[in-house]
């Protein structure tokens, strides 16, 4: 059984921009015209992290927040995630142990084994290998989830107050979903800017796990198909605060297919000269096949980097 938590207060997100602020330099905003809209399309380009992913934002955050507690923290993750807490709890001095699924990526596994973190592979998916890791965690570690912690979606929301401090005006901010870490961050950290910010959510054709909860009003299991976009896919564990933020705070949901991801890691490769992973690829996939509202300027989150380079170099390639 999980527990259910709520989401993060005013004061864990105060705590969280001080905290982000002080550990990770803000990530570029890049003006982007390959979109050839009439308004302005900016990129915010996590790929600049020193993991390649907006997720180190969550893990610093949580791992400041938990390290007074004095004991090891242990969590599951696909890739991303995992290299957050391992570069976290080496900034931090916190213990940690990741366990990644068996078919997790080959080059964040090799990436994790740079950091000085307990790594165990367990698990044929992500669900057991957070089986294995929710088992260690019942003798004594905390388990820090990748997107089901008030700690976590609080460090989220730093992303969007970085782009609220550097744009002036009202704009909207397209996210990439998965479990819904980010984009109740984001939401949560819109609605405490001083201009008004709309966020869409983008999901992969492949995973409704998010939309499928926020209609239902509960976490329901969905089916989950292949994608190159492997942070957006993965059902989400009962009582996530995820859902229920996204829906409070009236985020708008759309999905992309598995097509439109792949022109849109090329485009974002070959237009803009940033790597982006699958996942990351969602937020201009959606722009581009016109689910975005453009009476405004369009803030796309371009969350990751860490692509396989075999993946990569064969997308450059498709005409």
């Amino acid at each position: 059984m999980h527990a259910v938590r709520t989401g993060p207060d005013d004061a864990a997100l105060n705590r969280a921009r001080e905290t982000v602020a002080r550990h990770l330099a803000a990530t570029p905003l890049i003006a982007y015209r390959g979109a050839g809209l009439p308004v302005p399309v900016y990129l915010k380009y996590e790929g600049a992290q020193p993991t390649g992913s907006f997720k180190v934002r969550g893990a610093v955050t949580a791992l400041s927040a938990y390290a007074a507690e004095g004991v090891p923290v242990v969590t599951a993750s696909a890739g991303n995630h995992a290299l957050g807490i391992a570069h976290a709890a080496g900034l931090l001095g916190v213990g940690a142990t990741v366990v990644v699924p068996k078919s997790g990526s080959r080059a964040k596994i090799r990436a994790l084994r740079e950091y000085p973190i307990d790594l165990v592979l367990e698990g044929d998916d992500y669900d057991g290998a957070e089986r294995h890791a929710l088992a260690l965690a019942e003798s004594g570690m905390r388990y820090v989830s990748a997107y089901n912690d008030p700690q976590v979606v609080a460090g989220q929301s730093t992303l969007v107050g970085e782009v609220a401090d550097s744009l002036g005006e009202d704009f909207t901010v397209v996210v990439p979903t998965g479990a819904g870490g980010l984009v109740a961050g984001t939401a949560l950290g819109a609605r405490r800017a001083a201009q008004d910010i709309r966020v869409i959510g983008v999901e992969s054709d492949a995973c409704h796990a998010v939309s499928a909860a926020v209609a239902a009003g509960q976490v329901v299991t969905v089916p989950v198909g292949d994608t190159i976009a492997d942070g957006l896919v993965g059902n989400i564990e009962p009582g996530s605060i995820t859902p229920a933020i996204i829906r409070e705070c009236g985020v708008r949901l759309v999905s992309v297919g598995e097509a439109a991801i792949r022109r849109a890691v090329r485009e974002f490769a070959l237009g803009a000269g940033l790597i982006a992973e699958g996942s990351s690829a969602a937020s201009l996939a959606a722009l581009l096949a016109g689910l975005v509202p453009t009476d405004r300027p369009v803030v796309l989150i371009v969350s990751g980097r860490n692509i396989a380079p075999e993946l990569l170099a064969g997308i450059l390639t498709e005409e």
